[in-house]
């Protein structure tokens, strides 16, 4: 959950946050950090979800390039002469 932080760091951090803001100002502090790391997720996850309907819509598009060359291939023959 918290990566690479021990139980000892969460409890370091933890006793310098409680000093710094102090027991009544604590919560608020937490639940405002919590506000910021959800908005935080969500923005990153609209990013990531534009991201890659971008790139689906360019592989869509070098698709559709290939299969009108195709079509264009279709229709020539060996010496790509057009056949009627």
């Amino acid at each position: 959950m918290f990566g690479s932080l021990g139980f000892q760091e969460l409890i370091i951090i933890f006793a310098v946050a409680l000093l710094v803001f102090g027991p009544k100002k604590l919560p608020e502090v937490g639940r405002s950090i919590g506000r910021a790391l959800r908005e935080f997720r969500r923005t990153t996850d609209e990013i990531k979800e534009k991201l890659e309907e971008e790139i689906q819509a360019d592989d869509f598009k070098e698709i559709k390039t290939e299969i009108n060359e195709f079509k264009k291939d279709l229709y020539k023959d060996d010496d790509g002469k057009k056949i009627s």
